[in-house]
């Protein structure tokens, strides 16, 4: 990674289409369409396929954590370490997360923090981009996907930031889901003024105060719009915050293009995702991402 003095980050100064950055870790803040500073990390990958081809080869991921992570998280740390082995990495923190600029809003605008993720991915010279999203994450993935493919309202002037295959761990397929404790929680801590105070202090997610307006296309009603890219959607029979019929109604909508994993004994998320099964959606990713 790059950084500057005293630990501030250092823009990255990436050429396109250099092998040389292909091969260099770099840190780096990213300017979102919006103008937030996206705290960013790209780490080339570490292996060798069974072809002969070194990982540089393969897919780009680019990792989207889930609310209240960021970069520097263990288990985001985690995930990037199991996907390097596949192919390069791009790991950032959502707006209002870590060293992000901005304030989360929990899903609507973050489409631009990882639209501007997967262009940089694209300018350090990755032919092939797998979004990987977990919880928050993996809806945001979802609405990516569609908004910025092949029929999507973002795709004028902004192919750069289009993705190959889009992974989504974890996610709800509608919104104001209230119908677990863990999320009913998740709604104090977000819709209340004491709840994004022990947000901003306790988990160092700023949280933006404003409801939606207008409300963001929903995970479910976007699924159709990824089409042709191949869509991966994962989930634990056991995640406590979204029952099984969420990915059910993902998978519903995604008709032939999409693949769906129910993950027997899984919880919620990143910290539940095993290793294996991170080197299991490495590989999907490996064979579909074109």
């Amino acid at each position: 990674m790059r950084t500057g003095p005293a630990g501030h980050v250092a823009r990255s100064r990436a050429v396109p289409n250099s092998e040389t950055n292909r091969r260099t870790p770099m840190r780096t803040f990213l300017r979102t369409e919006d103008g937030v500073a996206i705290d960013s990390v790209y780490e080339p990958g570490r292996a060798v396929y069974n072809t002969g081809t070194s990982s540089s080869g393969g897919p780009v991921f680019v990792v989207a954590h889930g609310f209240t992570g960021d970069v520097e998280r263990p288990h985001v740390r985690r995930v990037a370490t199991a996907f390097a082995q596949y192919g390069a990495v791009v790991t950032f923190s959502f707006r209002g997360h870590g060293r992000s600029g901005g304030r989360s809003t929990v899903g609507d605008k973050e489409v631009l923090d990882l639209a501007a993720a997967v262009a940089w991915a694209r300018e350090l010279g990755h032919a092939r981009v797998v979004t990987v999203g977990f919880s928050m994450g993996g809806s945001v993935v979802l609405r990516h996907g569609a908004l910025y493919g092949p029929q999507g309202p973002m795709r004028e002037g902004r192919t750069e930031a289009r993705t190959d295959a889009v992974v989504s761990v974890s996610a709800p397929a509608r919104w104001y889901y209230r119908g677990t404790a863990p999320m009913r929680r998740l709604h104090w801590l977000v819709t209340r003024p004491e709840g994004r105070l022990v947000g901003r202090y306790g988990l160092r997610t700023r949280i933006h105060h404003r409801d939606w307006s207008p409300v963001p296309l929903s995970p479910v009603e976007s699924v159709p719009g990824i089409a042709p890219a191949p869509l991966l959607i994962v989930h634990g029979d056991r995640d406590g915050y979204f029952p099984v019929d969420h990915p059910r109604m993902l998978a519903e909508a995604a008709g032939d293009h999409g693949e769906l994993w129910l993950e027997p004994g899984m919880g919620h998320a990143e910290h539940a995702a095993a290793d294996d099964l991170l080197a299991r959606i490495g590989r999907w990713a490996v064979g579909r991402a074109g």
